[in-house]
């Protein structure tokens, strides 16, 4: 049983009440704003904040409200412009606003979430990993860091999670490109943390960097940038870090580098290459 805030449209609060009564939940708050809701979580400290994903109930402020009181938020979604807005706000927990109560409590008991996409059949819907886009030009190709940038944008702005690693083997320059310019190496960091298995999703949001844009935010591990240390990444590291990042995110975006050496010490970008086209 847990404790409930509302701020929902009058459809989808009527079709999720009676099911969210019956299974011994309590409603401690209703509120038609993000404003009313902030307040109500100083009253009544509720466990779970469930609000519809529109710019008028969900906003930067309430997410950093439920921080503050440790609640957990859940966004719905009615369309692809609420999914857009919280990937803005970089909020993780979003489901569409059709998701039966179902697999809301699912999400509440067990934190397992249905990653139901706007738009999309509910039968395509469910646990299977993240597409992969690899971005590779020969040697002296320009535009390959742009290009992988620019992906991963346009992605965001449709309303899906989407990471860029930043896996070029001879010069990491996503960092530089966003102007992320003291940050460590991300996916370094992931592929130590894949070699003791102790890459999760917390860890993922640690290392990550999240990059915003005016139509929407994504995940960014950026890259190494001495080519010589790029022996310290194991095939097996690298390959765990995208099968985790895959499990992660709707989209993997890869930055690769120019050339796919036969050396198998500074090879690792060769390891993207069996998830191409998935």
């Amino acid at each position: 049983m847990a404790t409930l805030a509302l701020a929902l449209d009058r459809h989808t609060e009527d079709r999720l009440l009676v099911d969210l009564i019956e299974r011994g939940h309590v409603i401690v708050a209703r509120s038609a704003s993000a404003g009313e809701l902030i307040l109500a979580l100083r009253q009544s400290a509720p466990e779970i904040v469930l609000v519809g994903a529109a710019r008028t109930t969900l906003t930067a402020d309430l997410i950093a409200a439920c921080d503050t009181q440790g609640a957990r938020l859940i966004a719905l979604a009615a369309s692809d412009q609420d999914r857009r807005h919280a990937a803005g706000l970089g909020l993780l927990d979003v489901l569409d606003a059709a998701t039966d109560w179902s697999e809301i409590e699912d999400l509440i008991i067990h934190g397992v979430a249905i990653p139901l996409r706007v738009g999309d059949p509910r039968a395509l819907a469910g646990t299977r990993p993240g597409a992969v886009i690899a971005v590779w030009g020969p040697s002296g190709a320009p535009g390959r860091t742009t290009l992988a940038i620019n992906i991963a944008a346009k992605i965001a702005a449709v309303g899906h999670t989407v990471v860029l690693a930043d896996i070029d083997t001879y010069s990491g320059s996503v960092a530089p490109a966003l102007g992320m310019l003291d940050e460590a190496p991300g996916f370094a960091a992931a592929c130590r943390l894949a070699g003791t298995d102790s890459l999760t999703q917390s860890e993922l949001e640690r290392v990550a960097q999240r990059y915003n844009t005016p139509q929407g935010a994504f995940w960014v591990l950026t890259g190494i940038g001495r080519p010589s240390r790029w022996p310290e990444l194991s095939a097996e590291r690298v390959t765990r870090t995208i099968d985790e990042l895959r499990r992660w995110v709707d989209y993997v975006v890869l930055d690769t580098g120019f050339s796919l050496e036969s050396d198998e010490e500074i090879s690792s970008d060769l390891y993207m290459l069996p998830y191409v086209g998935t």
